[in-house]
């Protein structure tokens, strides 16, 4: 669901200044967010959170920890008089081990329940339990008969392949003299799960300014396409959604399907109550119905069969333990209400910030959240942030972590003189509750976080900020008690970095400066002509003390027929010749790989630039069965993975500078900041193999990065061409292998099509050699992609694009899109084609 926009009214006075931009800096209040009159803003931030190991009572879990990477990027846009446009993209990769579900330790017996859950062939999820009279768990004693009483309980662990999510929201805002008007909307994608929302909200000022009412309402609907695990699968009952799983019969695939809606309700109020005092205070309701369940979150039910009971300890019950889907209600109906004061302290000039949350649910679920602040300038443009959260759950009224039930799973009837089965009947469903969950998230629990964020102000308008929060989350911290046992505790870090920009106030700078040097803003110099979007390192900054900051975003497709050299080749020759002296069983049938690059960069001199270049990347790959080869249970299979990639350090050299042309160098390194050890999904052990070379985050290896660009014009006409290459300085990687080198020539022509846009139109020419020597640990080796000489080869390609570049409150801004289309592919070993690449680049210059 879209989230709720805050605001904090505009300041009246310079101690309310202060408490405002004290306040701006806390966690949970990023830029975009609060309204700053006539103030354009973006920001970017990236984010990694990392839990902590799971209580699994001395077993140890052979997966690690849930992580999280996150970027996030937001702007602020004024476009007329009155009109200003949002927009926000975030993305998320999520990797690592998740519950799914809760079992009693001694479940099977001695053996604790596996910490790997569905860890191969035969996943304790199911099995035997044994109760006593009270129905408590038992434990054997050493000669395997049920003894002690043992309630502990532990989690059964899955590990979830990396998947990344994508989000996109924009608000279009109308100010009228004392009231606002906006509408808005967004999406967030996945490959198992899509969302869509609107939302239509309001504003109205009174007592000049000092009182502001807001209000929103907002539509929110979600399907979700989930496929259940390959290995799961057998062992998890679905018959609750025999209606909503569909099982495709050419691959095997289970998919649950299910939509649900939302309705919210949002109200606000501001008040100014002094010169150094803000209090907000907000209230909010949503309904959601439909499908309002976790896909991957099973029950476990112990089953006591009374035909069964022979190996029942005394006075006991032997019960048949299985997994079923959890069963949430189909509605959901929610209140929250919260109240947040922020108090500037003038004689220490910092703000301080409380607030107080409330949350409840049909679902029987309350929860209470208390946080304070304290923001703190340090002088030298530094800023400290200490703040502390608490937080504390009820459980839903269904939250169960297993159930027990005095049936039977499944009765045969047999023919006595046969054998033959005559009918076989499940349980029955109404002797199970109507709702069940084992989902951790709906128990009861508390969670105290602390950290601090410290942020600096680089320039005036440039914030640079780097953040660290430690949370432990505890079942007995519940207020009032009744929290979940120990096994659910853990704790987590997050680390944040971030940089904003107020480009409202960098314009006015490079407007003062140019008054004063009696020119044109150096934002607005002329180059010799923009770059096609997908040309990095196209041109050097002005002046000595300037700075430069972008984004690259981009997608490249792959998709539909394998080639051998420049022709396409078939399923059986792949199956006798793609993997060496082992014959192929799958080969790849559509990759996409979408990659975002922060660019940051700095003139200390007019002939040097230096440029910091980290990256993200995100890929998945889909696999198909190869005709006529030995039948793989994994044939038909689809995974993701992403996370931090490479990052890029240069230092450019100008050689020649004139009227319209230019000539620099590019001296760079490729820090091997990539993961190159990402697992195979479809191996759940513990030795489970690395993936396909082509899915790994970066190259493993110091690379170093030459360049050579010239740029030129002439009347409307530009044009320009870079040599460029990546030589890996390492013979292999940690995993053993290492990338083949790269060498790239483009040359590009543009017509000035207006005074600030531009057509471009380039060639591409890239040689790439084959990978060299092989993963040193085990790893698939299923298709081509697994093989090492089926990397490198020749490509040659055409791109065409718009290259638009900003003035007036745009001025130093620009924006380009180009499209590459493949024109000749010549691969090494056997690859899938090409369809082509999207390349978008944004850069702010100050």
């Amino acid at each position: 669901m879209a989230a709720t926009r805050s605001w904090i009214a505009s300041p009246r006075g310079p101690s309310l200044r202060a408490l405002t931009a004290a306040a701006l800096a806390l966690p949970g209040l990023a830029p975009g967010r609060a309204r700053a009159d006539g103030s354009d803003e973006f920001s970017f931030q990236y984010g990694r959170y990392t839990e902590g190991d799971r209580d699994l009572s001395g077993v140890n879990s052979a997966y690690d920890p849930i992580r999280v990477d996150n970027l996030l990027a937001r702007g602020r846009f004024s476009l007329f008089d009155r009109w200003s446009l949002d927009v926000e993209y975030e993305q998320d990769t999520w990797s690592g081990a998740t519950p799914i579900t809760t079992a009693p330790l001694v479940f099977g017996g001695n053996r604790p329940t596996s910490p790997d859950g569905v860890s191969g062939a035969t996943p304790f999820i199911e099995g035997d339990l044994f109760l006593n009279s009270k129905f408590q768990p038992l434990q054997l004693d050493e000669q395997g008969e049920p003894a002690a009483v043992n309630r502990s309980l532990v989690h059964t662990l899955s590990y979830a392949s990396p998947e990344t999510r994508q989000q996109v929201d924009a608000t279009l805002h109308y100010a009228f003299d004392r009231a606002e008007l906006s509408i808005g909307g967004g999406g967030s994608f996945e490959s198992d799960y899509v969302s869509a929302w609107g939302t239509l909200g309001g504003a109205m000022e009174f007592d000049q300014g000092m009182l502001r009412l807001e209000g929103s309402v907002s539509y929110t609907h979600d399907e979700t396409r989930a496929e259940l695990s390959h290995d799961a699968a057998p062992y998890i009952d679905t018959s609750a959604y025999r209606h909503e799983v569909e099982i495709f019969p050419s691959t095997g695939k289970r998919v649950l399907s299910g939509d649900s809606d939302e309705v919210g309700l949002r109200l606000g109020l501001s008040q100014i109550l002094g010169p150094n005092t803000v209090v907000k205070l907000g209230f909010g309701y949503a309904r959601a119905s439909g499908y309002l369940e976790n896909p991957y979150k099973v029950e476990e039910v112990a089953f006591i069969d009374p035909a069964h009971q022979a190996q029942a300890p005394p006075g006991g019950y032997y019960a048949q333990v299985h997994a079923l889907l959890e069963q949430r209600p189909n509605s959901r109906n929610e209140w929250s209400a919260d109240l947040r004061l922020v108090q500037y302290v003038a004689p220490l000039d910092a703000a301080l910030q409380l607030a107080y949350g409330f949350y409840a649910d049909d679902w029987g679920i309350d929860a209470h959240t208390f946080e304070a602040s304290w923001g703190q300038p340090l002088g030298f443009g530094l800023t400290l942030t200490p703040h502390l959260r608490f937080y504390s759950q009820g459980q839903a009224d269904f939250y169960q972590p297993y159930l027990i039930s005095q049936q039977a799973y499944r009765t045969i009837v047999t023919d006595p003189d046969t054998g033959d089965i005559i009918s076989i009947t499940p349980f029955d469903p109404a002797l199970l509750p109507s709702h069940f969950s084992s989902d951790e998230r709906l128990s009861a629990f508390g969670a105290l976080s602390g950290g601090a964020t410290l942020s600096l102000r680089l320039l005036p308008g440039v914030l640079l900020d780097g953040g660290f929060e430690y949370t432990v989350h505890r079942g007995d911290w519940r207020l009032g008690g009744g929290g979940e046992g120990g096994y659910s505790d853990f704790h987590s870090y997050l680390l944040s970095a971030g940089l904003r920009f107020d480009t409202s106030a960098l314009r006015s700078i490079a407007a003062a400066q140019a008054e004063a040097d009696g020119g044109e803003p150096h934002a607005e110099h002329v180059h010799a002509g923009p770059a096609p979007a997908g040309v990095m390192l196209a041109h050097m900054l002005d002046d000595p003390g300037d700075w430069m900051f972008g984004l690259r975003y981009g997608y490249a497709l792959q998709d539909g027929a394998v080639l051998r050299g420049t022709r396409t080749a078939g399923d059986s020759e792949i199956i006798a010749e793609g993997c060496h002296d082992i014959p192929c069983s799958t080969a790849p049938k559509r990759m996409t790989m979408q990659m975002i690059m922060v660019d940051l960069g700095y003139a200390p001199t007019s002939w040097l630039n230096l440029m910091l270049m980290p990256s993200f990347v995100a890929m998945e790959m889909n696999l198909d069965p190869l005709e006529g080869a030995v039948p793989d249970e994994h044939g038909h299979h689809d995974h993701e993975t992403g996370g931090v990639g490479d990052t890029g350090l240069y230092a450019l050299f100008q050689l020649y500078a004139a009227s319209g042309h230019e000539l620099h160098a590019g001296l760079g390194l490729s820090a091997p900041t990539g993961s190159v050890s990402e697992k195979d999904p479809r191996s759940h052990q513990q030795d489970n193999g690395y993936t396909h070379y082509g899915m790994q985050l970066g190259s493993g290896t110091w690379d170093f990065l030459p360049s050579l660009t010239y740029t030129g014009a002439w009347k409307r006409l530009s044009f320009g061409s870079q040599l460029s290459g990546t030589v890996r300085l390492e013979d292999e990687n940690d995993s053993g292998y290492a990338l083949g080198d790269v060498f790239q020539a483009t040359g590009w022509a543009g017509f000035a099509l207006t005074r600030w846009l531009t057509a471009t139109a380039r060639g591409l020419y890239t040689w790439q050699g084959s990978i060299r020597h092989d993963y040193d640990r085990r790893h698939s080796e299923s298709g081509p992609m697994d093989f090492p000489s089926n990397y490198g080869g020749q490509y040659v390609d055409l791109g065409l694009g718009l290259a638009a570049t900003g003035w007036g409150r745009l001025a130093g801004q620009r924006l380009a899109v180009e499209w590459l289309q493949p024109l000749r592919d010549d691969v090494e070993g056997y690859q899938l084609d090409r369809v082509g690449s999207l390349q978008v680049a944004w850069s702010l210059a100050f």
